[in-house]
């Protein structure tokens, strides 16, 4: 997959590598995905002030190690712009990636194979 992932982004910037595109991704999904209550904060009024209190400091430390990641992927010449068209060339990506899996897993079934053993035929590596 790693290698795919890097063939897919190497047109938008080639001295990207994907262990760089795919921490970024993660830290942005961060501040991008919908966020959950915890169980802990869903806990009846009266709950323990002092679980709550480190929930908080924990959050913050997130929080700031978040902030200074961005800080340094912004001082090395990476702009929010190119940040975001990476995270959606990522899920394009997937979403083909998912789209070429449900088809391979439907022909196997078809032939009665499993979809490991069609990948020689379609020139595509375990790794993929």
């Amino acid at each position: 997959m790693e290698d795919g992932v890097a063939r897919c982004l190497g047109s938008c910037r080639p001295d990207c590598d994907f262990s760089f595109l795919f921490s970024l991704y993660l830290v942005l999904n961060v501040f991008c995905a919908p966020q959950v209550p915890s169980p802990r904060s869903c806990q009846p009024n009266g709950a323990n002030s002092e679980a709550l209190k480190y929930e908080i400091e924990e959050l913050k430390q997130k929080d700031l190690a978040l902030d200074q990641e961005i800080a340094q992927l912004l001082s090395e010449g990476y702009s929010l712009e190119e940040l975001e068209k990476h995270i959606s060339l990522l899920h394009e990506y997937n979403d083909i990636k998912d789209a070429g899996q449900m088809l391979l897993g439907k022909l196997a079934v078809i032939r009665g194979v499993t979809t490991k053993q069609l990948y020689p035929e379609y020139d595509l590596e375990l790794s993929d």
